[in-house]
């Protein structure tokens, strides 16, 4: 009988079994000069200007349609130094497996993970595994690094009244692609997670005045909306018949009592760039594999600092603000 492997305490114990699974499961797909010497630290060359960002994943599935925590890890970490407008290059990588998981799942995972960084253009320079009791869980933590031309100045303070915003694609499909696997509802909705480092280069190479990005994630849009409005102490407003939405996505919405405005996306962005440059800005994130669904939905404006609303599609407002409680737990 052809039983699968599977993760066990012998694999944390930093003898035989952990360097077992080194050699046949990470260094194999993330091999590279750096990775290679098993030092340590990895020492890289550097910048002037660097991007640091860390976070941890603990998707619940591991794997979903669409994607996996593999490459949900890489495309949370770089698109956090996309939005400053970093060129990603090194990240690091911790596996906390827990005793019971399938080696073959983790194998997947590790593959998946290798082949998203090679698409995001970043190399995994530095890595940990350990092994606690539990379920057959994963939890995987990065830390990415990545370079900052000395011309860009993108940050969150930096929203102007004039901006058009952008979003680059259908909300809402990370949410609902997670939401259906967990209650075993068959539809065609996949996950939209995504390294953005395309549309973010296109942007600043063809010299649009880009004031302030941001990954729309956790909360959704309309906790970004409201955070970028404080910090700025602008006003934010959006038009409800412009804002895109998948059509299965929007009736998996209406059957489940969900708003788009606050479901959870692992691949799409909000740009506030200057109003002449919003044509050509949505031109570009049109032209790329991850925006073929860009949108200009809205205005910065100064009306009530700090502040933003939708206007609905009858002609009133709706006030946005930060989600309150947990929209759906372990979606990252």
């Amino acid at each position: 009988m052809n039983q699968e492997k599977k993760i066990t305490m012998a694999h944390g114990s930093g003898g035989r079994a952990t360097n077992d699974l080194i050699k046949e499961v990470f260094a194999h797909e993330f091999t590279n000069p750096v990775l290679d010497a098993m030092e340590d630290a990895a020492v890289v060359p550097g910048s002037g200007r660097i991007a640091v960002t860390t976070d941890s994943f603990v998707v619940d599935p591991l794997e979903f349609p669409g994607g996996d925590i593999g490459r949900l890890a890489v495309c949370g970490t770089v698109n956090d130094l996309l939005m400053r407008g970093a060129q990603p290059k090194y990240l690091t990588c911790g596996f906390v497996l827990q005793e019971g998981l399938e080696l073959g799942v983790l194998q997947r995972i590790v593959h998946s993970l290798a082949v998203t960084a090679r698409e995001a253009g970043v190399t995994v320079v530095a890595g940990d595994t350990k092994v606690v009791e539990g379920n057959g869980g994963l939890i995987i933590n990065t830390a990415g690094v990545g370079f900052v031309p000395d011309d860009v100045c993108i940050c969150a303070s930096n929203c102007q009244v004039g901006d058009a915003i952008l979003v680059s694609g259908d909300l809402g499909d990370h949410h609902a692609a997670i939401l259906s696997r967990r209650m075993n509802i068959s539809n065609s909705i996949v996950s939209d997670c995504a390294p953005l480092g395309e549309m973010v280069q296109a942007l600043l190479e063809k010299g649009i005045r880009v004031h302030c990005l941001r990954d729309i994630t956790r909360g959704g849009l309309g906790t970004v909306l409201k955070e970028l409005a404080e910090t700025s102490q602008v006003t934010m407003a959006v038009e409800e018949e412009l804002l895109p939405v998948n059509a299965q996505v929007r009736d998996f919405c209406g059957l489940m009592g969900l708003d788009p405005l606050y479901m959870g996306n692992e691949g799409k962005l909000i740009a506030f760039v200057a109003p002449e440059d919003a044509p050509l800005a949505c031109e570009i994130i049109s032209g790329c594999a991850y925006g073929t669904r860009a949108a200009v939905i809205g205005t910065v404006t100064d009306e009530m600092p700090g502040s933003a609303y939708v206007k609905t599609s009858i002609g009133g407002k709706r006030v946005l603000d930060i989600l309150f409680g947990e929209g759906l737990p372990r979606i990252c």
